[in-house]
């Protein structure tokens, strides 16, 4: 699948889990990391179905490893489901973690 293959648009049941950019106006080819980032972490059932049908899986996997913003629960949990190593997952890096707690102590 290559870029011009990925949405140019978000389903409009899914802008509330944009509430900080102007979601009609966000194209998903264009920022595929922060759109699969932000649906896998913080979407619901149909929201994680819509990443899955619309990006192929190596982009999904590479998301998973390179962004800082999944939980850490929910990089866990998808690192189970694609069976990627804890140790590629930036996320879960030891020092960003230790990191994460002086910023946000709970």
């Amino acid at each position: 699948m290559t870029v011009k293959d990925l949405p140019k648009k978000l389903p409009a049941s899914l802008y509330f889990f944009f509430w900080d950019v102007e979601a009609k106006k966000l194209d998903p080819s264009k920022h595929p990391h922060y759109v699969i980032n932000r649906l896998l972490d913080k979407g619901n059932l149909e929201a994680v179905r819509w990443v899955r049908r619309n990006f192929p899986k190596d982009l999904i996997v590479e998301t998973i490893k390179k962004m800082r913003d999944f939980s850490p629960w929910t990089a866990t949990f998808w690192s189970r489901i694609y069976n990627i190593p804890r140790s590629e997952i930036k996320c879960l890096d030891p020092h960003y973690l230790t990191m994460r707690r002086k910023l946000w102590p709970y």
